[in-house]
């Protein structure tokens, strides 16, 4: 791995990294605004940060938050992962995969008293194959519809992260004229969508993702 990654609360996230966290989003993102993209942050618990293991330039980042929803009668946590980015130059390394893992298996070693769900908010589809590539189980997917308490669990998280922007139809968060969005060229599936059944049901499942709507996922 060329790149280090480590866990950092979001209070101790200097003004410094913040410029540059900010800067990584708008290389890669439209519409984006320095105000929400504070709020947004503020609102997080914790931050993975990657930085080249050559220069300790940080060059990527995950916000995180740990959620608390009623289903049915029943509290579930759930691991929600914010904003996310990392410098197209260092595109495929492993390392962000690899601290969120160990990050939210310690979660999952802190609290066994209930399941941990990871709650992922997706507006492209790289974000999307982020679930089956290191995922067996998770929804939405293409191969089975999902059951009624994931859903339970989705609409819950929805509402949680949304309030009325959240569809539960379509279980996708629908984008405002606030919102940003993945620029063209990252966003677009291109040939992809005939290449891969994971890409193809994301975009057939968020037609909007091109404005900024995001398909809710989960897995535990």
């Amino acid at each position: 791995m060329r790149l280090h990654g480590s866990i950092l609360p979001i209070e101790q996230v200097c003004r410094e990294d913040r410029d540059t966290m900010y800067a990584l989003m708008a290389a890669c993102y439209a519409n984006i605004r320095r105000t929400a993209f504070e709020a947004d942050l503020d609102a997080k618990h914790w931050l993975v940060q990657l930085r080249s293991r050559a220069t300790g330039e940080l060059v990527g980042f995950s916000t995180q938050v740990l959620l608390q929803v009623d289903v049915l009668s029943t509290t579930v946590d759930a691991l929600y992962s914010g904003d996310t980015v990392v410098d197209r130059c260092h595109w495929g390394d492993p390392a962000l995969a690899h601290v969120w893992g160990n990050f939210a298996l310690d979660l999952i070693n802190r609290n066994t008293s209930r399941p941990l769900y990871w709650f992922l908010t997706s507006k492209g589809f790289r974000t999307y194959r982020f679930l089956p590539l290191f995922f067996c189980e998770f929804y939405p997917r293409a191969d089975m519809p999902t059951p009624s308490w994931d859903r339970a669990v989705l609409d819950a998280l929805g509402v949680r992260v949304a309030s009325t922007r959240f569809d539960r139809a379509s279980q996708i968060i629908r984008a405002d004229g606030a919102k940003d969005f993945l620029k063209a060229e990252i966003g677009a599936p291109q040939s992809r969508m005939t290449k891969d059944r994971h890409v193809r049901f994301f975009v057939e499942s968020n037609p909007g993702h091109a404005r900024g709507d995001e398909l809710c996922c989960s897995r535990h």
